[in-house]
């Protein structure tokens, strides 16, 4: 297949460029700069060269936009209009580009997150759910969905991401830190739930929502099953051998990261619905599985 990603320099984007790779598909790069994103085979085009001649993407198979800044920073008002502009105006980039094309890629897989669904510790959410727009991340979500929207494609899949768990990106390997140094507990009262993924698995459902056409809108990238945070203590603590009992105070989270700490002291139960009538296939279903695998640990006895 012919294949563009933008936003693929990132954690999710590295896995997904060495898949398409090893399976031999041709790939374009999409990227605010040439120059520090070069990946060996891998045709990189900036943003401002496509603006100037979409015929670059001329007959892609698909389109995968994951391109948006980080929120994994304080939430200043600077930084919440760039975390929601980043994801908008390259959104509307991919529509841009789109219109200009006459062989367009028949799908376009667009990031989303299941921020979208506001937190809640008593409620399951899936892809039927109502989406909410009543704190900072669902209101970016729902605009940023809303967007896509507007991509002139035959079919439009929005990945609701949810924790992504890898040894070399994203939040996992933090988290581990202090369970290695047998410092590690639950994180404010671990009611809190958490919807995780594999991050092999992340890949392969975008992979899948690629080929099966009878897949589209959104997606829960997300396990079939979520834990609470206390549970995630114990069973990182457990297959790491380590202590889990020093849990980190709501209070001392918020004093360091500010409104960011919601993404930890508040969560949400989502299901992979859609995967699942689809016969989407986990290779690490629950967390024990996955962190056996990145930890390379041996199962508890």
């Amino acid at each position: 297949m012919r294949i563009a990603i933008s936003g693929g320099t990132g954690f999710i984007g590295g896995h997904l460029i060495a898949h398409f790779k090893k399976r031999g598909d041709e790939l374009i790069l999409i990227s605010r700069s040439a120059s520090g994103h070069a990946y060996a085979g891998v045709q990189t085009v900036t943003w401002s060269e496509i603006e100037h001649n979409p015929r670059y993407l001329e007959g892609t198979d698909a389109w995968i936009n994951l391109a948006g800044s980080t929120i994994n920073q304080r939430w200043s008002e600077t930084a919440k209009r760039q975390i929601l502009s980043s994801r908008l105006k390259t959104t509307a980039a991919v529509a841009s580009t789109l219109k200009a094309l006459q062989n367009k890629p028949p799908v376009v897989v667009n990031a989303s997150a299941m921020a979208i669904y506001g937190t809640s510790e008593t409620h399951t959410y899936d892809e039927f759910s109502p989406v909410r727009a009543d704190d900072f991340l669902a209101e970016v979500v729902k605009e940023w969905e809303e967007a896509a929207d507007r991509i002139p494609a035959e079919r439009i899949v929005k990945i609701r991401t949810g924790l992504v768990l890898g040894t070399d990106g994203g939040a996992f390997p933090k988290m581990a830190l202090p369970f290695k140094f047998g410092a590690g507990g639950r994180i404010g009262s671990g009611s809190q739930w958490m919807s995780w993924i594999h991050i092999a698995d992340m890949v392969a459902l975008i992979d899948a929502c690629i080929h099966n056409e009878d897949i589209s809108g959104p997606v829960n990238a997300t396990a079939p099953h979520p834990v609470r945070n206390r549970e995630f203590a114990q069973t990182l603590g457990s297959v790491l051998r380590r202590p889990h009992v020093l849990p980190v105070p709501a209070f001392a989270l918020k004093l360091v990261l500010g409104e960011l700490s919601m993404l930890l002291l508040e969560g949400q139960r989502v299901l992979p619905r859609k995967l699942l009538e689809h016969e989407f296939q986990f290779r690490y279903p629950t967390l024990e599985e996955a962190l056996l695998e990145l930890t390379g640990a041996e199962r508890p006895a």
